[in-house]
């Protein structure tokens, strides 16, 4: 369920975004937060209420063959769809670009990813946004994240890192990317909202729950949890980089493990 004070205050900075900048050139909005936290769903919502565009960063990965080829030119771990750098922010951008400018009969087809692929969809299959937008609605896990300092980096942060990012090229060359690609992506949001999970101790079950709901199930198997366990220690390192502060947000959304919401902070809508 979307919280009714979070939509109120959505609703109210588009209002005052397109008070003070006209109708021109729709407002994007970002909305992070970890695995399993709500960001489609609010993200789905805002645009269907407010006259939107949803967009997914999940959905402008890098092609399995780049991936490949990004594992053999940095790091194997990058063959791993979700941290930065996995990403066509290329894509992204020109898509951004095409829905701020479009006209009213234009047609602009969004970028779908099949995860179950592990590879984009093609393109007769991206659902297509006619005319301009009111806002453009952009969700992502790793939004608006900051980099984290180098004393920060050097200690693995779990098992898999431990493992397989030993000499730590991997975190850093994210961390890298969070200092240029992702901040020139950050620059563009006018506002983003942060949805704060109480831990990262929650985001396993979390991503479990998503992963059942969408297969039809109460719940998925022993064995998947296991993978999805291994699975989101990529995401880790991150996750409690911005769960401890490291993320420029203008509204934190502060969740229970039910996903519901206690507290909101920041300034955006108030």
């Amino acid at each position: 369920m979307i919280d009714a004070r979070l939509i109120d205050r959505i609703g109210r900075w588009i209002e005052q975004r397109t008070e003070a900048m006209g109708r021109e050139s729709p407002p994007i909005l970002g909305i992070a937060g970890s695995q399993g936290s709500g960001k489609s769903t609010l993200a789905k919502a805002v645009a269907e209420q407010f006259g939107g565009a949803s967009l997914s960063l999940d959905d402008v990965y890098l092609m399995k063959a780049e991936r490949a080829a990004m594992a053999a030119r940095v790091h194997p771990m990058f063959a791993t769809r979700g941290p930065p750098g996995t990403h066509d922010l290329g894509l992204l951008n020109r898509l951004l670009d095409r829905l701020q400018t479009a006209g009213p009969d234009d047609l602009t087809p969004l970028p779908r990813f099949d995860k179950l692929a592990d590879d984009r969809s093609p393109e007769a299959d991206w659902p297509v946004v006619e005319g301009r937008p009111r806002v453009i609605v952009l969700e992502g896990w790793c939004l608006g994240a900051t980099p984290q300092v180098e004393g920060d980096l050097v200690a693995p942060i779990n098992a898999l890192e431990a493992r397989q990012d030993v000499g730590g090229e991997w975190r850093r060359a994210i961390n890298a990317a969070l200092g240029q690609p992702y901040g020139r992506l950050r620059a563009r949001l006018d506002a983003l909202i942060f949805l704060k999970a109480p831990g990262f101790d929650v985001v396993l079950d979390w991503r479990c729950e998503q992963e059942a709901g969408l297969m039809g199930q109460d719940a998925v198997s022993p064995e998947r949890r296991a993978a999805l366990a291994v699975f989101i220690q990529h995401y880790e390192r991150l996750s409690r980089h911005m769960m401890t502060g490291g993320v420029e947000a203008d509204l934190i959304v502060a969740l229970d493990r039910d996903r519901r919401v206690r507290s909101l902070e920041g300034r955006l809508g108030a």
